[in-house]
């Protein structure tokens, strides 16, 4: 029992959201005075009792956890999966102290260090040196054990030439580069890392993952990890906890969780339309050579389709689609609006389509995943899903001059030719 540092029992989170009731066409001047009546009157008791102020007429509950119990023991790497709104976040808030459960309760051994999202914990007007300070004091470290590890720190995040600059001017890349190296390096005893990872190049999310194996496995400690990449997960983590709909479905070894992840969602072809709220987005549809699911015939075109709701302007973004292979989880096509096609995407206020257009869809048979994504390029993420939607490859005659598209001879199919002489 003294080595289990984190142990949840039955939690469980509520939130009450409002929804503005529908009117028609016509409404009498009566009725606004009315309902502006009526809501104020709301606004004014819910102050009164110290409740929180919704807006709207009528008001539902949402659990975003419920009924979630595990253990977690010293110097385990856990990954938290799921699919978005699956309720990781929310569990890992509860666990970082950022908000309270509405039921069940949760004990934790060790002072825990926590990276959920940019620049978490810094204050925009100090400086990277002053928020370094700052940051191992909000994780009660003293002033001689932040100034000993100082020096590794700036080293890790690679912001040497802005160190005295103050944070408000640092990109969303360099934030997470220093709040993840301060949170890394001042030894807590359980490091919580949330998918900020996505934010900076290949090389530093490589060596974030790391470092994390190191804390993990080098120096004993627990690390909690929450990502969509499996591949990330599996190379991390020695466990993994699986949450859909805010419940638990398996907590176990890491292998066994992440297929029961992977299988249940490969059951679920139909295409989910979601909210992407920090930029007010709704992606409506998405489409394999416009169908929402099925079978893609290797050689021939493809066409992904995206659908956008807006609600304003957006300058400047970039949309990403990824394809992986069912068994290896790894990432074998993907193409970026911005970085592959240097386009200035601007999505309007109201339905708007991207398109991406394969003239060759050259991958061997078998279990693929579509995954999207919209981002600032080499900024940040607004999201990020490697396995949106699943779809098979069929398996074709090979035709003069090619394999047959078998994934024996791998999974992708590339143009080529053999020359011999002698």
């Amino acid at each position: 029992m003294n080595d289990i540092v984190i142990k949840t029992e039955t939690l469980g989170k509520k939130y009450v959201i409002g929804h503005q009731a529908e009117t028609g066409r016509y409404v009498a001047l009566r009725d606004v005075l009315m309902q502006n009546a009526r809501t104020l009157w709301n606004k004014t008791k819910d102050l009164a009792k110290g409740k929180p102020i919704i807006q709207g007429n009528t008001l539902e509950e949402v659990w975003a956890l419920k009924d979630v119990s595990f253990e977690i023991r010293r110097g385990e790497a856990v990954g938290i999966i799921g699919r978005n709104g699956a309720g990781k976040s929310t569990l890992l808030k509860i666990l970082s102290r950022i908000t309270e459960p509405s039921t069940g309760r949760v004990t934790i051994r060790g002072r825990v260090a926590s990276l959920l999202e940019v620049g978490t914990g810094f204050h925009p007007e100090l400086t990277g040196r002053e928020n370094i300070y700052l940051n191992g004091a909000i994780l009660g470290m003293t002033r001689g054990e932040i100034r000993r590890k100082f020096d590794e720190i700036v080293a890790f995040a690679e912001v040497e030439k802005y160190l005295d600059t103050p944070v408000k001017r640092y990109s969303s890349g360099m934030y997470v580069r220093l709040a993840f190296a301060v949170a890394a390096h001042l030894e807590p005893e359980i490091l919580v890392v949330d998918e900020v990872l996505a934010v900076g190049d290949a090389e530093f999310q490589k060596k974030c993952l790391g470092k994390m194996e190191n804390v993990s496995k080098g120096q004993g400690r627990t690390v909690l990890f929450v990502s969509h990449n499996m591949r990330a997960v599996k190379s991390l983590c020695n466990k993994g906890v699986l949450l859909e709909g805010g419940e638990k479905i398996i907590e176990g070894e890491i292998t066994a969780v992440t297929d029961k992840y992977t299988n249940r969602i490969s059951t679920q072809n139909a295409f989910t339309p979601f909210q992407i709220k920090a930029i007010d987005v709704v992606v409506a549809k998405i489409t394999l050579n416009e169908e929402n699911a099925g079978l893609v015939t290797p050689f021939k075109p493809l066409r992904i389709d995206i659908e956008l709701d807006a609600e304003r302007e957006i300058d400047n973004i970039g949309i990403e689609i990824m394809i992986s292979h069912d068994d290896t989880n790894g990432v074998v096509f993907a193409t970026n609006t911005k970085t592959r096609k240097n386009m200035d995407l601007r999505i309007k206020r109201g339905k708007n389509r991207v398109s991406c257009l394969i003239d060759s869809f050259n991958l061997c048979s078998g279990k693929y995943w579509l995954g999207f994504g919209i981002d600032i390029p080499f900024v940040m993420w607004y999201y990020y899903e490697l396995a949106l939607l699943h779809f098979d490859v069929t398996e074709v005659l090979p035709e003069p001059s090619r394999l047959p598209t078998l994934s024996a001879y791998g999974h992708v199919y590339l143009d080529h030719k053999w020359i011999y002489s002698n």
